[in-house]
């Protein structure tokens, strides 16, 4: 399952195509289109926009499970779609527990709409990477263990639903590379959704471009995946740090619109 500079560990899925039964990507397909038909009829009424924190996570959750589900046609990742599926499903519920959202009256210019699908894709891909880093980093302690532990009787053996779990992900280099090439077509269309809200301010916003706290946390994580990027093509990053650094770049651009509506919604209970 696991591949690291020392040798292989031989995986229990591979790395092709998990061989999925027909019936269970229609189920998907039709969860997706169901999902996304919801979320449109919510957030797009008329020609107003409403939108939340609950409303961003629940996008977000979408387009990462939809990403994933493009994924599981050419890898094993079974046990990706095992933590994925069920935080989108819990994800998709949120906006009934918080409906508090936010009304935009310039959703309908059509430059508004096309910034507002860039920016949700660059989401939805940094969300999948974070859950490939985050299943990458258990996926190294697991190695690290039993590179260095020493030899346990069986009744002292930690829990095997971990392993079992771990062993239906693809090896750790494949992982690697996907992780990478999410962050990649992430970073770049961050880039167009920046660069689009800093030159179109005034036709996507309806006022000139100011320099907020959504602008700051998303330059930094712009910043901080790109700096990623670059470890990895000139310096060669790989490893926990790497994975690390990539769960943070994540987690501050999850404060720049999740969580400042959050703050503004829930704790101080104002839209």
């Amino acid at each position: 399952m696991l591949v690291a500079g020392g040798g292989p560990i031989p995986p229990a899925g591979g790395a092709h195509g998990e061989g999925r039964p027909a019936w269970w990507h229609v189920l998907m397909l039709a969860a997706l289109a169901s999902h996304g038909l919801l979320l449109h009829e919510t957030i797009f009424p008329a020609e107003r926009m409403m939108f939340g924190f609950a409303f961003a996570l629940s996008a977000m959750l979408w387009l990462g499970v939809g990403i994933y589900w493009i994924e599981s046609f050419f890898f094993s990742l079974a046990g990706l779609g095992l933590i994925v599926i069920p935080v989108a499903l819990v994800a998709s519920l949120m906006p009934l527990a918080f409906p508090g959202s936010q009304i935009l009256g310039y959703a309908a210019r059509p430059l508004f709409k096309l910034h507002f699908i860039i920016a949700n894709v660059a989401y939805g891909l940094f969300t999948l990477a974070a859950f490939h880093a985050f299943l990458m980093l258990l996926a190294e302690r697991r190695l690290h263990g039993f590179r260095h532990a020493p030899a346990r009787p069986p009744e002292q053996q930690p829990s095997e639903w971990l392993g079992r779990w771990l062993d239906l992900l693809p090896p750790l280099l494949t992982l690697e590379k996907l992780l990478f090439r999410l962050i990649g077509a992430g970073f770049v269309l961050l880039t167009l959704t920046i660069g689009s809200g800093l030159l179109f301010s005034e036709e996507l916003f309806g006022r000139a471009f100011r320099l907020d706290h959504k602008t700051v946390f998303a330059l930094i994580s712009w910043a901080m995946f790109g700096g990623i990027l670059a470890g990895r093509i000139f310096r060669g990053w790989r490893g926990k740090v790497a994975l690390r650094w990539v769960i943070a770049s994540f987690g501050i651009l999850l404060l720049a619109y999740v969580g400042s509506r959050f703050v503004i919604e829930v704790v101080l209970h104002r839209l």
